[in-house]
């Protein structure tokens, strides 16, 4: 067998291992896509489960500073990468996928959901995003790394889009229960164990620098609380004695040991199922 021959063979197996290039999706076929990555794909979702931008109480700024930022994307005008940190159930994701459904109805945009664990195939998708018309908010739900978890620096690549950049036509919003999106033992950890300290942490809290925008969302108060179930009651055309409504809420959230967005939405829920009123 000559050399040729062999190099040949060789180059033939390689083309036959290396996955078959990704079809060109059909990006008017949705709004919404999720990334699912056995097969790679984009897949549409027809129905975004999400709830009206008005509903959400108790988080305006946040709210404001993120539609201002994102209604700036959809116009092709330069917006920031934005981490939503903070206490769960205050509606981090909820607002994201509300004001994506506000904003595409001024201007053409598309979300594209990307789970954690895929991080590392994100490049392949930035590639199919980028050659497209269409501008992408890529969104990752309840992000967070532990102590030996390498995806992180996938996520550099979404940041900072390595030696060709991010593309111009896709925006990263992400949410998480913690600030710099590790545990605060683990960081501790890092600074007494390593030979350099201040390295050894800079490298991994220094993942969240790299989002333009942090918006804190924190435990809501009682009348928050009560006013966000008030809001779920118009909204749906519940009428309940506004007593008996306050007290039955009180003793809801007395029960779960917590007031949140999400605890309200539960009790409603409750509240509309004992009231035979459906939920659009």
């Amino acid at each position: 067998m000559t050399d040729d021959t062999a190099l040949t063979r060789i180059a033939e197996a390689l083309e036959r291992m290396a996955p078959a290039p990704l079809a060109s999706p059909d990006f008017d076929a949705a709004d919404a896509f999720v990334w699912e990555t056995d097969p790679e794909r984009l897949a549409p979702v027809s129905r975004v489960s999400r709830v009206d931008l008005d509903l959400l109480v108790g988080i305006d700024r946040s709210r404001d500073t993120l539609l201002a930022n994102t209604r700036q994307f959809a116009r092709g005008l330069p917006a920031n990468n934005a981490l939503l940190w903070g206490a769960r159930g205050m509606g981090k994701s909820s607002l994201v996928k509300a004001i994506h459904a506000s904003v595409s109805a001024e201007t053409p945009l598309k979300i594209v959901e990307l789970q954690r664990e895929d991080l590392p195939t994100v490049a392949r998708l930035m590639d199919i995003l980028r050659g497209s018309d269409h501008r992408f908010v890529l969104f990752c739900d309840d992000l967070s790394f532990s102590h030996d978890d390498q995806h992180y620096k996938s996520l550099k690549a979404v940041l900072d889009g390595g030696i060709a950049g991010r593309p111009d036509n896709v925006l990263f919003y992400a949410t998480s229960n913690r600030r710099h999106l590790m545990p605060r033992d683990m960081i501790e950890n890092e600074r007494s164990s390593a030979i350099n300290p201040a390295e050894a942490v800079e490298e991994k809290v220094s993942l969240s620098d790299r989002f333009g925008l942090w918006l804190g969302f924190h435990p809501c108060s009682q009348d928050e609380y009560l006013a966000m179930i008030d809001g779920y009651c118009a909204a749906h055309g519940l009428s309940v004695d506004p007593a008996t409504l306050r007290a039955e809420a009180i003793e809801w959230q007395a029960t779960r040991g917590a007031r949140s967005g999400r605890v309200a939405w539960q009790f409603f829920t409750d509240l509309a199922g004992r009231h035979g009123t459906p939920l659009r």
